[in-house]
């Protein structure tokens, strides 16, 4: 064999992904593998927030940044489709988009941090 890694497991060709759906899914990972925009989707699991809220949350958490930092964060997080926004008044609220990430992420959680 050489190193080479064989699929043997059929979950490739049993999930039915096309090349978009791989490339995208692969573009959301990249999106929440960055520490900092995984604790945004954390905080942001307990309902919507504020930059401003956010970063009051992850600061009790003893995560220290900026909220310029936050902002651009989010954004990366709402372009990959992750969050949603709406605008409040002269604020903009951000929640998760679909909740079954939130269940994704809870498994991982199991998988890799029993």
């Amino acid at each position: 064999m050489g190193g080479a890694l064989q699929n043997t497991s059929p979950a490739l060709g049993a999930t039915g992904f096309n090349d978009a759906e791989i490339e995208r899914t692969a573009r959301v990972f990249q999106a929440i593998a960055h520490p900092l925009r995984l604790s945004i989707v954390c905080v942001l699991a307990e309902g919507e927030a504020c930059v401003q809220d956010i970063l009051a949350s992850l600061r009790q958490c003893g995560v220290h940044t900026s909220q310029p930092n936050i902002s651009q964060h989010l954004a990366m997080l709402y372009d990959r489709g992750i969050l949603a926004s709406r605008k409040e008044a002269n604020r903009v609220i951000y929640g998760v988009r679909d909740t079954r990430l939130l269940d994704f992420m809870g498994l991982m959680r199991d998988v890799y941090c029993p």
